[in-house]
């Protein structure tokens, strides 16, 4: 059974999104896409309406830290 995430796992949400769009620079998109894409991940079980942008913006770091590490290894 998958882990189940939620708005709180800005990291492992990180890396699910980073799996889903590997080339895609995290700080080129908006709150509203990110939010949308957490929203469709099949681990993640958080209700739509409790996110706030404070935790876009934790999910974003984490998932641009993880896309500039990728990018140095390249």
């Amino acid at each position: 059974m998958p882990e189940e995430l939620t708005w709180e796992d800005a990291e492992e949400v990180a890396l699910k999104l980073i799996e889903k769009f590997p080339q895609l620079d995290p700080l080129t998109i908006r709150f509203t896409d990110l939010h949308r894409w957490v929203c469709e991940l099949a681990e993640f079980r958080d209700d739509p309406k409790s996110s706030t942008e404070a935790k876009l913006e934790a999910i974003q770091m984490a998932w641009w830290e993880e896309w500039q590490a990728r990018q140095e290894e390249e």
